[in-house]
């Protein structure tokens, strides 16, 4: 018997029938074998086997001609006591079970493993490669471009104080360290927008490399295009809520340390740091689907989150491990296709070892800035659309387990169940 719905293996109908009547019966009286043959299983007229059913599995009504069934005069001994309907005489056929699932695109459409949804991520990079490519590259490019351009703008105050720091007064060091704010906070602005952009233009990509159709980038801003100041919307809100959340765990022990509490705000402080990991780990992963859910069912902002808390919840730590893997995988990906150029950066601008680990910056020039920005157009080139697949192919598997998201998708396919490739 198999378990999946609506499938069971050949020859397994119950004993009774549809309403639990009984079967048929055998006749007590058995017709004369063509020849008496005494042994196992060969009926006698006024012998011990009279009132006994023929042995080796025969079905109800079948004639006893010629020799009895111990040899099988269809060839091979049937199963005994397999009932009508059993398993056919003669060699044993293909094993039944459930047929596959339909595959028309870079998955199978059925609840996705953990190697399916990272291999279903590389697999788009690769048959789509043009269109993921080329949207990722020029996400890639315009990003670290403006933070390129903004960290260059503040290059040679930044430089002059780490040559001589007493050279600067307390108002330009005021004015120099919230420049240096302003450019670290436009490079996680244009970071996340680019992210945003990325995730809505990538979205439709991989929604068609799930059904095996052909995508263009085209294609792919007619689909997201709607949705687009939506998705920028939610990218924004999520932080701002995950923020208000370690101000609320932090806010206690800052008060406290205000009022000259200083153990008291201290051991706040603590505690509400202890309580904030864990509570902001649990909401980012909690709405981690919410960027699918609004491109593909075109939803509003809160209500793109609560479906993704739906979907989410049940599978809170599967989601969590995979996500997390698939980070630990884009980052060291992005580290070793980076690295060279930040090396090759410090050799260019002449920064040796030994003044790295005694604290001088003030080799640090535009070279190695450019080069490092050219390291990591290509890293974020092949990591944003691996981390895009890996979102939106664990989005499609949990629709599919509890939505049944498959069998929706077969029919659009044209697929009929058991069409595998």
């Amino acid at each position: 018997m198999n378990d999946s719905p609506g499938w069971t293996s050949p020859g397994s109908s119950p004993a009774g029938g549809p309403s639990g009547e009984q079967g048929p019966q055998w006749s007590k009286e058995q017709p004369p074998p063509a020849a008496p043959q005494p042994g196992p299983g060969v009926p006698h007229q006024g012998g011990p086997y009279q009132d006994a059913p023929p042995q080796g599995g025969a079905h109800p009504g079948a004639p006893q001609h010629g020799a009895p069934y111990g040899g099988g005069p269809y060839g091979g001994a049937p199963p005994g006591g397999a009932p009508y309907g059993g398993a056919p005489h003669g060699p044993p056929g293909p094993a039944w079970g459930p047929p596959p699932a339909p595959k028309p695109g870079v998955v199978p459409l059925r609840p996705l493993g953990l190697g399916e949804i990272l291999d279903g991520a590389v697999a788009t990079m690769r048959t789509y490669w043009r269109p993921v490519l080329g949207i990722s590259f020029v996400v890639a490019l315009i990003t670290q471009g403006l933070s390129l351009l903004s960290t260059l703008s503040v290059l040679d105050e930044l430089n002059t104080f780490s040559s001589d720091p007493t050279s600067v007064d307390s108002s330009d060091f005021a004015g120099l360290m919230a420049a240096t704010g302003a450019v670290y906070l436009v490079a996680m602005v244009v970071m996340l927008l680019g992210t945003t952009a990325a995730a809505a233009l990538l979205t439709p990509v991989i929604s068609q490399a799930v059904l095996g159709r052909p995508a263009t980038v085209g294609q792919a801003w007619r689909t997201s295009k709607p949705q687009f100041f939506r998705l920028v919307g939610l990218t924004l809100l999520i932080p701002v809520i995950l923020i208000a959340v370690v101000l609320g765990c932090l806010l206690p022990g800052i008060l406290l340390l205000a009022a000259d509490a200083r153990p008291a705000g201290i051991l706040l402080l603590v505690l509400g740091s202890l309580a904030c990991l864990p509570l902001l780990t649990w909401l980012n992963f909690k709405w981690s689907l919410a960027s699918p859910a609004l491109i593909l069912e075109k939803q509003p902002v809160f209500r793109s989150m609560s479906r993704s808390a739906k979907l989410v919840k049940g599978s809170w730590w599967r989601i969590f491990g995979i996500q997390l893997l698939a980070s630990i995988i884009a980052g060291m990906l992005a580290f070793m296709v980076q690295v060279p150029f930040e090396v090759l950066g410090m050799i260019l601008d002449g920064f040796s070892p030994d003044t790295y680990f005694s604290g001088g910056l003030d080799s640090f020039g535009a070279v190695y800035y450019i080069l490092n920005s050219i390291g990591g157009v290509i890293a974020q080139t092949i990591t944003l659309p691996f981390a895009a697949g890996v979102t939106v192919l664990l989005y499609i598997d949990r629709r599919i387990r509890r939505e049944a998201l498959d069998l929706e998708l077969a029919r659009v396919t044209g697929l009929a169940p058991g069409t595998g490739s």
